[in-house]
């Protein structure tokens, strides 16, 4: 069950689309639902570039990020109320957001987050890499929400990529909750000739019985295409106007585990609905 729900309050152009999005989960569930706001550098940090020694002598710039934060918390709560959501609370924590994300992280049961526009200015490498870095190294799974996206039904139909790998169990253990409350899964398989040994006879025809075990409508989907992965299930969740995407959260090898593989780079780029990440 989902019953802690953390989101990123950053004060930004789509904080407003992932906050309806939490906030409609939180009812769907009746959980509780945790707003963070950081100042963007810890204390130690900061007194190490001003030279200060003591909190009283951090003087008015590391007040001001404080005061920036409990500001954006404010609206937090204001919007918790407007949306309707019965358990909430803000916390405002002093360091950067991926490691004030990952330190929360533990005690929720799910991370909501945005990504950009490439018609936003471009933000900070930290911050554009915010999902990458939650996606691979949270303790928890990441719903990253797109900033156009509207009221629509969440979960409404789910498309669940599954390719037999680790990555895939995580994200569909992790999504459960969700797709059992789905219209329809629809688990999709791209090329499944390209794993077939992780597949068994009849690709897709397990995992499906094992989420209608557990009370999911199941339409196993089946594209053989040329086009890549990511583009695959996107067009699969444009055409049947899926309100979800499911998939495991792909990283490269331990020397360049901070970088993501390219299909979950390519949905989380373009992807137009949330799409839940597990590693």
């Amino acid at each position: 069950m989902i019953k802690t729900i953390l989101v990123h309050v950053d004060g930004g152009p789509a904080q407003d689309s992932r906050l309806r999005a939490a906030a409609l989960l939180a009812n769907t569930f009746d959980a509780h639902l945790v707003g963070s706001a950081d100042t963007g550098i810890g204390w130690l940090d900061y007194a190490l570039l001003t030279g200060a020694v003591a909190a009283t002598t951090a003087g008015p710039d590391f007040e001001n990020l404080r005061a920036g934060a409990r500001a954006r918390l404010d609206s937090f709560e204001d919007a918790a109320r407007r949306l309707g959501v019965a358990s909430f609370e803000a916390r405002l924590i002093e360091d950067e957001a991926r490691y004030a994300l990952l330190l929360q992280s533990r005690y929720a049961d799910l991370v909501v987050l945005s990504r950009g526009t490439q018609a936003d200015p471009a933000p900070p490498v930290r911050a554009r890499a915010l999902p990458d870095h939650m996606a691979l190294h949270g303790a928890r799974p990441v719903l990253v929400v797109p900033p156009d996206h509207a009221d629509a039904p969440l979960p409404g139909t789910a498309v669940v990529g599954w390719d037999g790998s680790m990555q895939a169990i995580a994200a569909i253990a992790a999504a459960l909750p969700l797709l059992v409350r789905a219209d329809i899964v629809r688990l999709a398989l791209v090329n499944p000739e390209a794993s077939g040994d992780l597949h068994g006879e009849q690709p897709g025809a397990d995992m499906a019985l094992y989420l209608a075990r557990h009370g999911a409508r199941v339409d196993v989907v089946v594209e053989r295409t040329r086009a890549t992965v990511g583009d695959a299930l996107m067009g699969l969740a444009h055409d049947c106007r899926a309100g979800l995407m499911v998939t495991g959260a792909y990283g490269h090898g331990r020397y360049r585990e901070w970088m993501l593989g390219g299909v979950t780079r390519e949905l989380l780029e373009r992807a137009r609905v949330p799409l839940l990440l597990a590693h």
